[in-house]
């Protein structure tokens, strides 16, 4: 523990119990198994030809003029009047040439390094929401001091591997300067990797270079061993704002991972149906691999999916119905097809920590499991369709991403796995218990749950009878209690600091 350990919130909020949560040991996880072909072949081809269709013949609106400069002085059609851009698919496949099939993200701290693309899969936090909920003080706004303990949350968890953009939304901040606080948080509270904003080359640029101060590198080598990300949110259907284009090709201009991901939503940003959907999502994505290609040849680059689809009867998004879980898969196929690492997410609508919260989650991340996403978006935390952080969802996804893990585990079959001797050893009729087999290993034989409860309902009830939201609640203030900020350097949390001063400043006064 540093002397600087800091806790916010936790230090009001008090929970029983000398024994740790227990919890999945660090570790890079991989997906073993063959990843699901939902679509055959045929049909994989039919919708990148239908996306090819999209980029010739309908295009892109692109509201940068630096962007259409770019695509126009690679040999796109160009309309500024309309700021519609053309691609043939001559220019797809040589960005596809370029782009690299996996990738690093170093944090300051090197052992948290993050693998993207091949078998690897990557957990991260929720990001973005305007609101943050816990049992105890209800839904409330986005603030500074409830960020903190969520990012805390991140860091104490293993299962958690990199942070994502901006947890809950300060906003009792300046919206101009507040991820200059959100960065610094992420800096000094945890020492792994995150997303920058990308809303303009301005929050982009600041994220990168506080990243480079944090590993006392320059600029120049950050981009070649890259350290953060972001995602560049397509507004559905078929356009790129300027603010998005500008954060993308800052991010990709200075080497740095860019993750470009269409919203579509059958029925409202795209077509009702999952092939329309599909072909619309994967012209989106191209077009963004595209541009970050034409910025700088090699930068790092990950095709993103959002497919999900609305309430027809209302309009409300959904998450983790069949058809987004079947997106999840086929979105998995399609980024192989073209050799990119691949980000997907698992999503709920519902609006508490309830079942229907887990259930949603859990289909969405069976999608993104057995599709082979490496990026996997928003997994812990997610509540109310997006708008939300919630305390109790965070530690209820965390069980989920712990199970998905185990499950990931491939099964040992050796001669001590398959176990004879301890089966000629016991009788016929008798049990395994006091089985020098089974004492060896009962420790660690079986994954140990960190929320479930296991006890039969007269030891459940004498216990509080509490149900496993409840036993959220314990669970998060408890992990509050045993982090640790982990250890910076006292000049390098000042360099960090002065830039903060000088770039709010700077801000203030109207800089860019």
């Amino acid at each position: 523990m540093t002397e600087r350990r800091r806790r916010g919130g936790a230090e009001r909020l008090h929970s029983k119990g000398p024994a740790p949560i227990p919890q999945l040991p660090r570790r890079a996880v991989r997906n073993p198994y063959p990843p699901m072909q939902i679509l055959s072949a045929d049909q994989v081809e039919a919708i990148h030809e239908a996306s090819m269709h999209i980029l010739e013949n309908f295009g892109i609106e692109v509201m940068s003029a630096r962007a259409l400069s770019l695509f126009g002085q690679a040999g796109a059609i160009v309309d500024h009047a309309s700021m519609n851009v053309r691609l043939d698919r001559g220019m797809v496949d040589a960005a596809l040439k370029t782009a690299p099939a996996a990738y690093t993200l170093t944090p300051r701290n090197p052992g948290r390094a993050v693998r993207l693309g091949g078998d690897n899969i990557v957990f991260t936090l929720v990001a973005g929401p305007p609101n943050v909920h816990d049992m105890e003080r209800g839904r409330r706004a986005g603030n500074l001091a409830d960020y903190r303990d969520l990012i805390r949350l991140a860091q104490h968890f293993n299962c958690i591997h990199m942070l994502g953009n901006q947890v809950c939304a300060p906003i009792e901040l300046p919206a101009n300067s507040r991820h200059l606080d959100t960065y610094l948080a992420n800096l000094t509270l945890t020492d792994k990797s995150f997303h920058v904003s990308a809303i303009g080359g301005g929050r982009a640029l600041d994220g990168i270079r506080m990243m480079a101060i944090s590993r006392g590198i320059t600029m120049d080598r950050l981009a070649d061993d890259p350290g953060v990300t972001t995602i560049i949110s397509v507004n559905s259907p078929r356009r790129f704002d300027d603010m998005m284009s500008d954060g993308l090709m800052t991010m990709a201009e200075f080497g740095q991972s860019v993750c470009v991901t269409p919203f579509t939503l059958m029925g409202a940003m795209s077509p009702v149906t999952l092939a329309g959907a599909l072909a619309q999502q994967n012209a989106e994505a191209l077009f963004g691999v595209v541009l970050t290609q034409l910025v700088r040849p090699g930068a790092p680059v990950m095709y993103g999916a959002f497919t999900s689809n609305v309430d027809m009867r209302s309009g409300a998004p959904a998450f983790g119905t069949p058809e987004n879980s079947k997106a999840n898969v086929a979105s998995g196929q399609l980024a192989r097809r073209y050799g990119l690492p691949y980000r997907t997410t698992p999503g709920s609508a519902s609006n508490a920590a309830d079942v229907q919260g887990a259930y949603e989650t859990m289909m969405a991340l069976w999608g993104a499991v057995l599709g082979h996403g490496n990026l996997v978006y928003h997994a812990a935390g997610w509540q109310e369709g997006g708008l939300t952080a919630s305390f109790e969802k965070f530690i209820i996804d965390v069980e989920l991403i712990q199970h998905m893990m185990e499950f990931l585990r491939p099964i040992e079959v050796d001669e001590q796995e398959l176990a004879l001797d301890a089966l000629q050893r016991v009788p016929t009729g008798g049990h395994f218990f006091g089985e020098p087999h089974t004492l060896a290993r009962y420790a660690t034989a079986f994954y140990q749950p960190l929320l479930s409860n296991w006890q039969n309902y007269e030891a459940w009830q004498e216990a509080g009878g509490l149900d496993a939201t409840a036993r959220a609640t314990r669970v998060w203030k408890k992990a509050l209690e045993e982090y640790e900020e982990p250890r910076l350097a006292e000049p390098v949390r000042e360099e960090l600091e002065d830039y903060v001063a000088r770039r709010r400043q700077e801000i203030g006064s109207g800089e860019p």
